[in-house]
């Protein structure tokens, strides 16, 4: 009798560790469900990262440094070979970006720009109209975490929070705080209700701190509305305090510069940290239904002793930041849309940063803002017909002098680069001179004049960019 008894009670025991298993195995499902649920529109996530050059990812042809997780991401979705960046340097490229205007037509054509008494930072003018603002009149909820770069220090207005964003962490430069130690960085949550210090020796990088906010965020937001997230990294720029303490490449220490082998580790750790975010997603039920767009803000860095050279970080093209030719526009693209975008191929179509804005307007079904310059280019992500520009077109305002003021247009295989000091116009033909190396303008009159006809129409005349207009003989 005790034993039928304790045969019963182990019979209970077990069919109650199996209900118990099964509850929690439909508790875990239900929540996958719940958050994997169609939703009227697609989430949007554009991934940036700071200064990376053409060539340095695997899946453009980067031999030393490793970037496994983006190669694998290329393979499973569609690489550009033909994407240019908004321009060549930080804050009007991002302008180009969030506005869907080329840099003749933005308030923000170089870091800084004139002003009564002093060369300082512009921010982007309230009439211009951003892509979070845009999402989020659209039933969006934004976000955007670090480096944003649009706006000045003292009027909050013009930080992230007051430009369309529901969800900001950014670092603001010119923001000091008393006693801050040279290794940290106060990085604003929601601008003033709150901030975060960041001290590299805590992270493996300023990304992966970055990239805690982010993982954060897509666990704790709604799960009735989509979402935009703008990931905006820090790798690969190299400024000195931003270089994490690691061991990566330590067989190389012996034969690269410090500087080189921190580049290269920096960028291999970025690419952890885009895996981590795309683990949350699929871990969350959200990878199947969210657009993912890859890409830089301009072409490699040459700053800080490191060499764009030494990984061969242009692919070989010509020029790097603050240049307009190739090597400092062209930049790596990479869509991924798990089965919506054709997986492992490559197009050769010519697209640009202010091409984002109406794609992602296109992706979440509504109009985007009126006389903006970009094509959607999302019938090009899902194989289909794609409108194509006539042009494309930038310009930078580097420094107070004519020399800082360059200007480019691509129409076809035609490239014309003009430097304003040199009061002259150089033609290069990109499907036979890809490395820019044979300015063939003496030959090409009627492209030079065509070129010309383009440099002056595209750019508006802006009181804090002296050059703007264009600078002709």
């Amino acid at each position: 009798m005790k034993i039928f008894k304790i045969v019963v009670i182990a019979l209970i025991g077990v069919f109650a560790l199996n209900s118990c298993n099964e509850v929690k195995k439909e508790t875990v499902e239900s929540k996958i469900s719940k958050k994997a649920k169609k939703l009227d529109k697609p989430n949007i996530i554009f991934l940036l990262a700071d200064d990376m050059g053409y060539g340095e990812l695997g899946s453009y042809g980067q031999k030393i440094i490793k970037t496994p997780f983006l190669d694998s991401i290329a393979s499973q979705g569609l690489r550009f070979t033909d994407f240019y960046a908004g321009t060549s340097v930080c804050s009007p490229s991002r302008a180009v970006l969030m506005t869907g205007k080329h840099t003749g037509h933005l308030s923000i054509r170089g870091n800084k720009g004139k002003l009564p008494n002093k060369w300082d930072r512009i921010p982007l003018k309230k009439s211009e109209i951003t892509i979070g603002e845009m999402l989020q009149k659209a039933g969006y909820q934004t976000a955007m975490i670090g480096k944003w770069h649009l706006g000045v220090p003292e009027d909050m207005s013009t930080w992230a929070k007051g430009r369309g964003f529901d969800y900001a962490v950014q670092e603001q430069w010119g923001v000091s705080e008393k006693g801050l130690e040279i290794d940290e960085r106060v990085h604003w949550v929601n601008n003033n209700q709150d901030s975060v210090f960041y001290n590299y020796n805590n992270y493996k990088c300023l990304d992966e701190f970055r990239t805690n906010f982010a993982l954060d965020y897509l666990d704790d937001k709604s799960e009735d509305k989509p979402f935009f997230l703008y990931m905006s990294y820090r790798i690969p720029h190299a400024h000195e305090f931003f270089l994490s303490k690691n061991d990566l490449y330590e067989d190389k220490i012996e034969d690269w510069p410090e500087i080189e082998r921190r580049h290269a580790a920096r960028i291999t750790m970025l690419d952890a940290q885009i895996k981590r975010l795309f683990n949350k997603l699929k871990e969350n039920g959200e990878l199947e239904n969210t657009l993912i767009i890859y890409s830089s803000d301009n072409g490699p860095t040459n700053e800080n002793h490191h060499s764009y050279k030494f990984f061969n970080s242009s692919g070989s093209l010509k020029g790097y930041k603050r240049d307009v030719y190739e090597g400092g526009i062209r930049v790596p693209m990479i869509a991924y849309w798990q089965g919506k975008i054709r997986a492992g191929e490559t197009t050769n179509h010519q697209a640009t940063f202010y091409d984002i804005m109406p794609t992602f307007a296109e992706v979440a079904n509504i109009e985007a803002p009126k006389n903006i310059d970009g094509i959607s280019i999302l019938p090009e992500l899902l194989g289909k017909e794609q409108k194509k520009h006539d042009h494309l077109y930038w310009e930078i305002q580097e420094g107070a002098s004519v020399k800082g003021f360059r200007q480019a247009t691509r129409f076809g295989k035609w490239k014309a680069v003009r430097y304003a000091n040199n009061y002259h116009t150089e033609i290069y033909d990109l499907e036979n001179d890809l490395y820019e190396q044979n300015d063939i303008s003496s030959s090409h009159p009627d492209i030079v004049k065509k070129a010309e006809e383009i440099l002056k129409q595209e750019s508006i005349k802006d009181p804090h960019f002296p050059f703007s207009g264009g600078v002709f003989k």
